[in-house]
């Protein structure tokens, strides 16, 4: 049951969080400060999300996310996601092997750069970014301990159609 909510959860965004067209270079001013900021500029940013994409072993996602004020890069098994870990997801890729194969086989580190090059909606990223930082600002008012109960839920809640 965790894994097929966590894939239902991983999917919703996965599909907003590419775009034709996407990709490049040209980030959101907040969010390419940020990304400056905590890992070390944009092309370090990509180097380490795919890094961490590759060295998921068997299936999983790769992650950008805020955790604590901070962007952070991180890899989860299977259906997981940073919510189970207390951060929020801002942008993630799917790498299991139905993601990819048809057009790279076994090239993950190609689909990879593929996916940072050419799909990534950094407008998508941008707006849950700052999503992410009115829950960090709630959770600083509200006590951490509130957050992390309330934020999977909001989260979950705000993929349910009105």
């Amino acid at each position: 049951m965790f894994n097929n909510a966590g894939q239902h959860y991983n999917h919703l965004h996965f599909w907003s969080w590419m775009k034709p067209n996407g990709g490049g270079s040209k980030l959101p001013g907040r969010l390419g400060k940020k990304i400056n900021e905590d890992l070390g500029g944009l092309d370090k940013f990509k180097t380490d999300f795919a890094a961490a994409g590759v060295g998921q072993f068997g299936s999983g996602w790769c992650w950008l996310q805020v955790k604590d004020g901070k962007l952070e890069i991180s890899k989860t098994p299977n259906g997981e996601n940073p919510l189970v870990h207390g951060a929020t997801p801002i942008l993630g890729c799917d790498v299991w092997e139905h993601s990819y194969y048809i057009d790279y086989r076994n090239r993950r580190p190609d689909y990879l750069k593929a996916f940072l090059d050419n799909l990534v909606n950094w407008d998508y990223v941008d707006e849950l970014f700052a999503q992410g930082l009115s829950i960090l600002r709630l959770a600083e008012w509200r006590g951490s301990f509130t957050c992390r109960l309330t934020w999977p839920l909001i989260a979950f809640a705000s993929t349910l159609p009105p």
